[in-house]
């Protein structure tokens, strides 16, 4: 294994595909942050704290991960919290483009951290954030996409799930 590595991200809310990469990653690595991003750019559902919160409760069993939030460049913070590796997951073809520019322009601003891509197992490649609200905004039931933690404060967002 080797050193710290940071997996950023908005996590609005954490899917069970984020949680595979964060599992994954402890398995590498010896100590895996997860950085909830303040990103000025998004209207998240959930606080940053209440993030927080969801991923602390759905990490619980996995003794090598932190859990923190970060403002600004996240090359900065990395370097902040002494970290050799940023994390990124890859569902699709679609994310890689995108990822390979922000991989790209955080290497050139610190060439000694790496970033690690890693595919999400196959059983979530399809599944995001915003799918998962989309689909609790309708009240239909997330469990199975989402940690066990998290679709208690999806229902207390958008109200009961309905059988269908």
């Amino acid at each position: 294994m080797t050193d710290t590595a940071v997996y950023p991200g908005s996590f609005d809310p954490v899917t069970n595909g984020h949680l595979d990469i964060i599992e994954r990653s402890a398995k590498v690595f010896n100590k895996v942050v997860v950085a909830v991003l303040h990103n000025r750019n998004k209207e998240p559902l959930f606080s940053v704290d209440e993030r927080i919160t969801m991923l602390r409760e759905s990490v619980e069993h996995i003794p090598n991960v932190e859990i923190d939030s970060f403002n600004g460049l996240l090359i900065d913070y990395v370097r902040q919290k002494q970290a050799k590796t940023i994390v990124r997951g890859l569902r699709a073809v679609s994310d890689f483009e995108y990822e390979l520019q922000a991989a790209s322009i955080n290497r050139k601003l610190d060439p000694e951290i790496e970033t690690f891509f890693m595919m999400t197992n196959n059983q979530y490649s399809y599944l995001s954030s915003s799918i998962v609200k989309e689909i609790a905004k309708y009240e239909a039931d997330v469990k199975g996409l989402v940690p066990s933690p998290v679709d208690e404060y999806l229902y207390e967002k958008y109200g009961p799930f309905t059988a269908e």
